[in-house]
Parts: structure tokens; sequence; C-alpha cells
């Protein structure tokens, strides 16, 4: 079972529009960003409906196996194996009959698939995107699916993948990996030309087989709807620059709001994202004082009092009191 620090916190936060608007980027539809207790996801509103999985829940689920594959391993994946293996549980199908299918073909991709430029196995497997192109212009996304689909059906081919993770971990490059494990690099090239336009395998999980745990829903309070959208910006990740231009918007909301813990631990993260460590802490202690199962007001605090550690004399009694906050969450 995760852990309680590695859970991930999805955040939906509107249309395609917005996400792109989120990141600076035309071509994003989602983004996941791993990081130590505070992974998250970003991904527009999820729809569902009709007869074929929506594209805003295929961008969930390709996070969320990113989150999942991720936290599964000690050790890092080749990027073609990432974005395959996430794209291969993406295109699930959730039937109305409670079945769950897993593994269908990514129609998703079908344009870049069958129109956009072939990337070679060789490039695939050391694949590092070009300057100034994008993804969908080399298929990397649809000829990584393609090639983590294959090895994971096809017959003659089982326990590959494993096979290629480990020989990379042993040492091997990418392209040696490959040519160790799969072989002649050509004619696998050529096995996946030949699969695209084969009938496709896919794993069914019938109804009986899948418990799913409890759901629980809770209403966010005012002061967090108000504080969200800006929330959302912290999460996403700033610089000092963005830090400073968002601070300003949560210490109104904070104002507004003093006694939601969770505005508090809000602003003592934008606090110390702007360089304000006194007021991190403070903000922080405000938060604990109202609400002491708040983990986010604890590590905000930590970090503040760590940063601060570095300019004092008696750097060992800083630390000390620098690990209280961890200590406690813990």
């Amino acid at each position: 079972a995760p852990s309680p620090s590695n859970r991930v916190t999805i955040y939906t936060v509107g249309s395609q529009r917005d996400i792109r608007r989120l990141t600076g980027n035309k071509r994003i539809g989602g983004f996941y960003a791993p990081r130590a207790g505070g992974s998250s996801a970003f991904v527009q509103d999820v729809r569902f409906g009709g007869r074929e999985t929506d594209f805003s829940l295929i961008v969930l689920l390709h996070e969320y196996a990113h989150h999942f594959l991720m936290s599964s391993s000690r050790f890092a994946t080749p990027r073609w194996m990432n974005e395959g293996s996430a794209e291969f549980f993406a295109s699930a199908r959730f039937k109305r009959s409670g079945e769950l299918e897993i593994g269908r073909p990514a129609v998703h991709r079908a344009g870049d698939l069958f129109y956009a430029k072939t990337i070679k196995l060789r490039d695939l497997l050391r694949y590092e995107r070009p300057e100034g192109s994008s993804d969908e212009e080399y298929n990397f996304y649809g000829r990584s699916w393609l090639l983590y689909h294959y090895l994971t059906f096809n017959n003659e081919r089982q326990g590959q993948v494993a096979a290629y993770w480990q020989a990379m971990h042993g040492g091997l490059d990418p392209v040696e990996a490959g040519e160790k494990i799969f072989g002649d690099l050509d004619q696998l090239d050529k096995e996946l030309d030949n699969y695209l336009g084969d009938r496709m395998s896919m794993l069914v999980f019938e109804a009986d087989r899948l418990v799913p745990g409890p759901v629980e829903v809770h209403a966010l309070s005012k002061g967090m709807n108000a504080a969200l959208p800006l929330i959302i910006q912290t999460k996403r990740g700033v610089d000092p620059d963005m830090a400073a231009k968002l601070l300003p918007g949560i210490r109104k909301v904070a104002r507004q709001y003093p006694a939601d813990a969770d505005v508090l631990a809000a602003l003592a993260e934008a606090e110390y994202d702007a360089g304000n460590d006194a007021e991190a802490i403070a903000a922080a202690d405000a938060a604990i004082a109202r609400n002491p199962s708040i983990a986010n007001a604890y590590v905000q605090k930590g970090y503040a009092l760590f940063r601060m550690a570095d300019d004092v004399t008696d750097q060992a009694t800083a630390y000390r009191k620098a690990m209280a906050p961890f200590s406690a969450l813990n």
C-alpha cells in the first residue's frame, strides 16, 4: 500500500485552454510533477460519456499512471518506457457493465502514428526532443506506446520490457540494452510497422474482480475556494519573480479568512517561496495552532528554519531546531 506521504494531489484546473495558460505551453493537455511527499498532477476538467474514453479522462489516467509507476520502483525509467507505459494505461475504458479494459489501442494517437514522421527505434530508445520542435512532430508518444504495447502482448517477446530495464540499470546505455534484449533493432522496427495495422489484444477485468475502496467527498471551505487558483499556480512551481507576484493575492485571502488553517498553510508556502522565512514560520504556527494535522504547515516551517540556519553562528543548534517541525509531523 502507498505511504500516506506518497499520495498524489490532482488539480483539475478547467479547460484545455486553462491548462495551457498555466503551463505557458500550447501543446500540453496535462502534466505530472513528482516531488517527495508532495506529488501533484494538473489536468483539465474530467468528463465521462460516449463509447470511447474522453480525452480529458485519458489525460488524467496518463498522469496518474506516471505517479503509480514511478512510485512502484526505486529506479528511473527511460523516457520512452515512462511515456509508453503511461499511454498504455491512459487508453483504459470503464464500461457500464463494470468491466475495465486496459491496453486498448491508443486512438488518441492515431493521427501521430499514421501521419507524423516515424522515429526510428534507435532514436526512440535514446530520444531527446530536438530544440524548437514538439514530441508529436516526431511521433514520440505514439511510437513509445506502440513499442510498449507490442512488447507487452507479443508472445515471443514476453519479459523483454523488464529485462531491458534491468540491462540499463546494469550499466548499458539505451541502445546497447536494446540490442542485447530485443535483438536486431531494424527488424523490430519492421515488426512495429506491421503491428500498427494488426488486430490488437487488450486486458479485460470482469466487474466482480474490481473492488474499489471507499470514496469520500468534502466541500472546500470558502477560504480555500478563494485561495485555490493561487495555490494551483504555487504548486505548479514558481521562481522568485512569480512567487512575489502571487504573494499579495494569497495574503489578501488570508486576511479575509484568518481562522482557516488550510489558507494559513498556503500562505506559509507562499511566504517561503518569496524568501520571507520569518513570515512563513508565523503563518505556519498560526495554521498549526488552529489545526495540528495540516502536514504542509510543518513542512513549510521546517523549510524556513533550515534556510535560516545557514546564516547563524551556532548552526548545530539551529539545525536541531529546524528538525523539530519534521519530527512533530512524523
